[in-house]
């Protein structure tokens, strides 16, 4: 039926007879002349409807826009003066010999190129949004990046396995999604919050490279970068390092942006330590491209007058920390207060700084309140450490290390935003070296940073009884641009070794038993050394469009109640159906 799309038609095919199918852009009269734009998923045409054809003019008066068309019609040049350059169709335009109305089409609630929507609208008729050329191009765009990751882990021996849907509650980290058993009654499956045992286990029955583009769920508070329900590049392998899983997974990031974007990354991606991005940037996923970084006080200040930071400093798991802003002093009260009202969003309780006026006038070139508390000699040490120039500005954080690395870390991104300070480009690293466990102190128990199937680095093995707190694993990160796009491990292998880490946090042998019998068992029959890495396939994509959010790249997504607009899900279900699950609601 059809012989060309609208939207690649070009001179090529003057003089030629095509038919096209599409939606109506644009209709426009010009006093007996009709113009069309007509739009496909390739883009725009321009038809024009002569009045010397009575029956197809006919047709035309009657289209609206997104009313669906057959039209069969003659390519010709564009007249003088009109062509588009911007359009692969913009030099020809196609004289209608027949228009055939498929189907008419309501007043559509938006125009398909307003940019100032509203979200709530988009999502509630979600199938005319995706119509819009911007989230055609999106999803355009996701596909080709599923398409280059799966030929390159083709080509380098991986191969695709589906994992269930239905499975077990397990206790990973976030809440499950449950789903009631009809048959077994009183019994739930969980939706998976990833295929972590899974494919765990496809390494212990010897398949050695395994991958999968598959759907993860998580029901927890949900921000602009996460859904319910989202998408991951899975990957595991056998018999390789920590290092070398990294260095075939920055290759084919490399290839993936080549392939997508004609963007040129440059391998190998720093790594650093997560010891060395906490005390540096206060985050474990820092946008290199803003140059600032955080300067290390905690030492200089125990003895200090200045309350706020000698308490700090002395107390364990306390920091002192600066962030020099070039040209920072030009900042007004009312700027350096809004800043201070945004690190409390942190649990910061204040935000400290100095003005570097003119350094060759000493103190007397320095502006702050904290001055008066603060040793001359401290101050000169302040200024050498944070390579202050004259017109700088100095803030300081203090308190408990966490609160100031969030506060601070975040502080860095913003004024590196506010002021321009970004470097244009894609800056990408590993963060390596993790803490096996975090404390979670209002509950008196460690967490894993992780998961508990992390293995813990060579030689560490015994601090999970004895230190836990100063276990590290044999986890890695990459981080792009402040954002991490993708989270791995080498994993456990030995029985031992994952008892003892569920021991350290707090799974009894009974409980280990119950909820990981089956991955227990199956380390005690050859498992082999593997690990591996997840992307989030939703975010890699939302950063290489530009979206705000992950529901731009996403075709039906949810939104931050966990609400699909369009299908008015979740919803009530009947009584018959809540009876056959064994379910009453209360």
């Amino acid at each position: 039926m059809r012989t060309n799309y609208c939207g690649l038609i070009d001179t090529q095919y003057l003089n030629q007879t095509v038919t096209l199918f599409g939606w109506v852009h644009r209709r426009r009269d010009h006093g007996g002349v009709i113009f069309i734009d007509m739009r496909d998923r390739e883009g725009l045409v321009q038809i024009v409807c002569d009045p010397d054809n009575s029956v197809t003019f006919q047709s035309a008066e009657k289209i609206r826009n997104e009313f669906v068309l057959k039209v069969i019609g003659i390519v010709r040049h564009r007249p003088e003066g009109t062509v588009n350059s911007i359009l692969i169709s913009g030099e020809i335009e196609v004289l209608a010999q027949s228009i055939e109305i498929l189907n008419a089409s309501l007043t559509p609630p938006f125009m398909m190129d307003d940019e100032n929507l509203s979200e709530t609208v988009r999502l509630e008729h979600r199938y005319l949004d995706l119509r819009r050329s911007q989230m055609q191009k999106n999803l355009w765009l996701r596909y080709k990046v599923t398409m280059a990751v799966r030929m390159f882990l083709d080509q380098h021996g991986f191969i695709d396995i589906e994992t269930p849907m239905l499975t077990k509650s397990t206790p990973e980290g976030a809440r499950d999604y449950l789903v009631p058993s009809r048959i077994n009654a009183g019994y739930f499956f969980a939706l998976p919050q990833s295929p972590q045992l899974f494919k765990q286990l496809l390494m212990v029955s010897g398949f050695d490279r395994y991958y999968q583009i598959t759907k993860c769920f998580r029901d927890e508070d949900l921000r602009a970068d996460r859904q319910p329900e989202f998408t991951q590049i899975d990957i595991e392998t056998s018999f390789l390092t920590e290092s070398e899983i990294m260095t075939l997974m920055e290759e084919m990031i490399c290839n993936l942006f080549s392939c997508v974007m004609q963007i040129n990354l440059r391998p190998p991606f720093p790594r650093l330590t997560f010891s060395e991005v906490m005390s540096k940037y206060g985050s474990d996923k820092p946008d290199l491209r803003i140059p600032l970084v955080l300067t290390e006080l905690t030492d200089v200040m125990k003895e200090v007058e200045f309350k706020v930071f000698c308490e700090a400093a002395q107390k364990l798991g306390g920091r002192v920390a600066a962030l020099c802003v070039p040209q920072g002093s030009e900042l007004s009260r009312k700027e350096i207060d809004d800043y201070t009202s945004f690190v409390g969003i942190y649990g910061a309780k204040g935000l400290a700084y100095i003005k570097v006026n003119a350094l060759e006038k000493g103190l007397e070139g320095l502006q702050s309140p904290i001055l008066k508390f603060l040793p001359e000699a401290v101050v000169q040490i302040i200024l050498e450490r944070t390579c202050a120039k004259d017109g700088d500005l100095i803030f300081f954080g203090a308190g408990k290390a966490k609160i100031v690395n969030e506060a601070l870390g975040a502080l860095r991104a913003k004024v590196g935003q506010d002021r321009s300070l970004s470097e244009p480009g894609w800056k990408p690293l590993w963060v390596i070296d993790f803490p096996m466990f975090e404390r979670i102190e209002e509950e008196n128990r460690w967490q894993a940073l992780h998961h508990p199937f992390t293995s813990p680095a060579d030689g560490h093995e015994n601090l999970l009884e004895t230190d836990p707190g100063k276990a590290l694993s044999k986890a890695f990160d990459m981080v792009l641009n402040g954002s991490e796009i993708g989270g791995g491990s080498v994993r456990i292998h030995h029985q031992e070794i994952q008892l003892k880490v569920f021991h350290a946090l707090n799974i009894s042998v009974n409980e280990a038993q119950e909820k990981f019998g089956f991955l227990l068992e199956a380390l005690q029959y050859g498992a082999p050394p593997h690990g591996g890495i997840a992307f989030g396939l939703d975010r890699v994509v939302a950063m290489m469009t530009g979206a705000e959010s992950i529901r731009d790249v996403i075709a039906f997504p949810k939104t931050q109640r966990a609400q699909c607009l369009l299908t008015q899900a979740p919803s009530i279900v009947d009584e018959k159906q809540l009876r056959e699950l064994h379910i009453q609601l209360k």
